[in-house]
């Protein structure tokens, strides 16, 4: 007799969130469950219950049990004080909770091991956040997922859930130009949004254990690669300018008390690509993939742009 399907529940979601969303609905050990500050056609198209909360403690609580929830994952992309208040109430529910012992907070970002300030405004919300699961946690199970850039950025709108951000993204599709922050040759990390949510999946049905960080990747490279990469698939010229990696750093050191206006935010995430933070260590991701994710794909860009030539809609 197969076992009962566990029941996930998916806190703000977003684009990301969407992904997983749709991968767990294809998968017959999960059933899944929305908590959302309002109603969406995308969930209740695909009859996905939706929980409307406020994501306070007692709210989140109450979804978590009427559903029986095994592990909440959260999509909340908030970069102030909020998403500590939030996350923190998450993490008192699960711990409150008589089923769901399982957190994933929103991450999503590069090494934060080796840079857990970058970008800067994740350094004030996430980081934190981080600590209080490393002394606070009482029982709850938790990992952090950290894939780099989205490859989606790459790809034209209409392709992916994740909604564009030109002015943090080196490549701006509808102009087809290319600001290249410093060098260009700096590392970095990309990951398809698709794949970073197939991983998620497997964690959700993994018993070997989460650690506490979990990287995902589907290329290592720089931007001066990987814009001869797209000129080459498109048989088309990007033209190119390029920020010096000082004129970042001043803009940044001058405008640290503005890091709630999205303008200063776009050149913290300069700031996070020059400093090569968006690259996860290669050695720890690659065995996590051997431990977690040998059923997973991670696509480079040239295969993803193929996916995306060759299929209408979401890749």
């Amino acid at each position: 007799m197969a076992p009962s399907p566990q029941t996930i529940a998916l806190a703000a979601v977003g684009g990301m969130g969407k992904f997983v969303c749709e991968d767990l609905l294809a998968d017959d050990r999960f059933n899944v469950v929305v908590i959302s500050r309002g109603r969406d056609e995308w969930f209740t198209s695909r009859n996905v219950p939706i929980h409307v909360s406020d994501y306070s403690h007692d709210s989140v609580l109450s979804i978590l049990n009427k559903s029986n929830a095994t592990t909440l994952l959260s999509f909340l992309n908030l970069n102030d004080e909020r998403y500590i208040t939030i996350h923190k109430a998450f993490l008192s529910a699960c711990i409150a909770s008589h089923s769901c012992k399982r957190l994933m907070p929103s991450e999503y970002s590069g090494n934060i091991e080796a840079h857990p300030a970058r970008p800067r405004f994740y350094g004030t919300t996430r980081e934190p956040f981080r600590q209080i699961l490393k002394t606070e946690a009482d029982g709850v199970e938790w990992t952090l997922i950290e894939n780099g850039w989205f490859m989606d950025y790459f790809l034209p709108k209409e392709k992916s859930y994740m909604r564009p951000v030109p002015d943090e993204f080196p490549i701006n599709l509808d102009d087809w130009t290319a600001r290249v922050r410093g060098t260009g040759d700096e590392p970095q990390s990309w990951t398809l949004a698709r794949e970073v949510g197939r991983a998620i999946v497997a964690l959700c049905a993994d018993t070997k254990g989460w650690e506490p960080v979990t990287y995902v990747c589907g290329q290592w490279g720089t931007y001066n690669e990987v814009i001869k990469t797209m000129e080459s698939f498109y048989d088309r010229p990007i033209p190119k300018t390029y920020t010096p990696a000082q004129e970042i750093r001043d803009y940044v050191a001058a405008n640290l008390d503005n890091d709630q206006v999205y303008a200063v935010q776009a050149v913290m995430c300069d700031e996070w690509s020059i400093d090569g933070a968006t690259e996860v260590p290669k050695d720890i991701t690659l065995r996590q993939r051997e431990k977690y994710f040998q059923n997973c794909k991670f696509s480079t860009l040239e295969e993803v742009l193929g996916m995306a030539k060759g299929v209408r809609g979401v890749v």
